[in-house]
């Protein structure tokens, strides 16, 4: 059998052939068959992205189920009197289509870094922990909290409900046009060695 891309009679055929009508199957029965399979594929897809979007994936890694989610375990995003509960997810992948998409795919760098061990002892990842924290903070700040912004508004504050350090501080943040992040390193991990006043904010 020859190789239709060593000769381009036979390359002009087979497009041919693609692009005419099929004489076996309705144009109706290609577009309902067409558009199941879409649909298929894409809820195949979905289910796959919000799959890794579960806190059970999220912490299947004994790099993030002995480190991260320790500290996670111990905050009020894990357990408060409401009973709201934030998971991995929630603070660390955009819910829109386009910004997920972007967030998975900076995400495999992930992969890459369970793959040759980068933090696979508690002592490498607290040697990275500064690092790692300045790259998630940096993203943060770049999309102004855009996360955090899921379940936290500034218009959606009742200042006058909060302590008086935290009405003064959500006060000034308004005025400066704040982020999230720019305050709140501290909320859900614990902060790493070795901050320094820029890391502060």
């Amino acid at each position: 059998m020859t190789d239709p891309s060593s000769n381009p009679g036979a390359r002009d055929s087979l497009w041919a052939k693609l692009k005419r009508p099929s004489a076996r199957y309705s144009m109706l029965s290609l577009l309902i068959v067409g558009f199941f399979t879409g649909i298929f594929f894409w809820g195949g897809f979905n289910t796959g992205m919000e799959a890794t979007n579960s806190l059970e994936f999220c912490i299947g890694c004994h790099e993030m189920r002995d480190n991260v989610y320790q500290e996670y375990k111990q905050t009020i995003h894990y357990s408060n009197r409401t009973g709201v509960r934030a998971i991995c997810s929630d603070c660390h992948v955009p819910k829109d289509w386009t910004h997920k998409m972007i967030r998975k795919v900076q995400a495999s760098k992930e992969v890459w870094g369970k793959l040759t061990g980068s933090i696979d002892t508690k002592e490498k990842f607290e040697a990275k922990r500064l690092e790692l924290a300045r790259h998630e903070w940096a993203r943060m700040k770049a999309n102004d909290s855009r996360e955090c912004r899921n379940c936290h508004s500034f218009d959606g504050m009742n200042v006058e409900a909060q302590k008086k350090r935290a009405s003064k501080q959500h006060g000034y943040a308004i005025e400066d046009k704040m982020t999230c992040i720019d305050c709140h390193k501290g909320i859900a991990h614990k902060k790493p060695e070795g901050m320094t006043e820029a890391d502060e904010g």
